[in-house]
């Protein structure tokens, strides 16, 4: 006789058994195990391909486009229970070709995901449809990311999802067998589905580059009467870049009749200062501003390159106070001593 707490611990087992098990889609009601003639090894293997080019500029925002491909195999098949009648042997063959269809991946959803503050995914979850055994997708799958515009030079690994379901079994009954017709009345078929995820890395390459920012900006701007700008131009890049020029956008309240200053070539790590003589509105507000420009290079390949835009940050300081004409001043104030002295000394002389 068991005892209450023996059937307590095996009802206890049972549940942490279940618990651990994976999680399966529910049986269809049609399902009989005690009709299933087999059972199939094997099912979906997609496999994803990044469709062009994966080498991409800091600072860009693209597209990627994803084939995939589904190179699933059945590996085997399990007999279950064996034909022992006409009807039967009828209902195992028509239970075989279904059994063919678990290498099917359906409504495949995909969805990319980036670890590093770099990249960003722009797009959410993808739908990709079905995929049968050794097809590939009719059209690509597609995501947007954007690279962040610091991001170094190097390759980034991005993870995609693709969840879907697949035939885990297939069932066929049926009543009667119609000798003459060979048909089978009330034919059933019960399909076993079950949900799975496949991981797979995705790789996009960030390529080396110069790359411009403004380190340094000296000069005193005013209303009416401008200055001279110097910018210091720094390559954080990982490639020279020869023969470097800088155009300056001198929009209002700014203008220049000299737009563009030359560098030089730059190494990585080097700097290099642009001199900008600007004329500033007289109704210019003393504030903050700035200022667009970019870099007109040749790559390491020979290739004339202009680099992204890159912000030029100064400010217009408020209008000097008009000064007394001091040299003036000075001046004709000693011209009148000067003229005075002499007629006191030639009226002296006089005496």
């Amino acid at each position: 006789m068991i005892k209450k707490r023996n059937i307590s611990a095996i009802a206890t087992l049972l549940m942490l058994l279940l618990a651990t098990m994976p999680v399966q889609a529910a049986l269809p009601e049609s399902f009989d195990f005690g009709k299933n003639f087999y059972t199939v090894s094997g099912g979906p293997d997609l496999d994803a391909t990044l469709i062009g080019n994966n080498e991409y500029s800091r600072g860009d925002t693209v597209t990627l486009n994803l084939g995939l491909m589904n190179k699933g195999v059945i590996s085997g098949f399990k007999s279950e229970k064996d034909a022992d009648t006409s009807l039967d042997t009828v209902l195992q063959q028509a239970e075989m070709k279904y059994e063919t269809q678990a290498v099917t991946a359906v409504g495949i959803l995909a969805t990319l995901k980036s670890d590093n503050p770099n990249i960003t995914v722009k797009s959410g979850p993808q739908e990709a449809g079905t995929l049968q055994q050794g097809k590939q997708s009719a059209s690509p799958t597609k995501f947007t990311i954007e690279i962040n515009k610091n991001a170094p030079a190097g390759t980034y690994p991005l993870n995609l999802e693709l969840s879907y379901k697949y035939q885990n079994n297939a069932q066929v009954s049926g009543d009667e067998l119609d000798a003459a017709t060979g048909m089978v009345t009330n034919q059933g078929v019960g399909i076993w589905y079950e949900n799975t995820t496949q991981n797979q890395i995705i790789e996009v390459q960030v390529k080396k580059e110069p790359y411009f920012e403004v380190t340094q900006v000296n000069g005193s701007l005013y209303p009416d009467k401008g200055g001279m700008l110097y910018v210091t131009y720094k390559n954080s890049g990982e490639e020279p870049a020869k023969d470097a020029t800088v155009r300056l956008s001198a929009s209002d309240p700014f203008s220049t009749t000299d737009d563009q200053a030359f560098l030089g070539t730059l190494k990585p790590g080097e700097n290099a200062v642009a001199v900008f003589d600007l004329a500033v509105d007289k109704a210019a507000t003393p504030k903050p501003y700035a200022l667009d420009s970019e870099i007109l290079y040749e790559d390491t390949e020979g290739h004339n390159q202009i680099s992204d835009s890159v912000k030029v940050n100064t400010q217009v300081l408020p209008a000097e106070k008009n000064k007394l004409p001091g040299f003036e001043l000075g001046t004709g104030f000693v011209f009148v001593t000067l003229a005075a002295c002499f007629i006191i000394f030639r009226n002296k002389k006089q005496d």
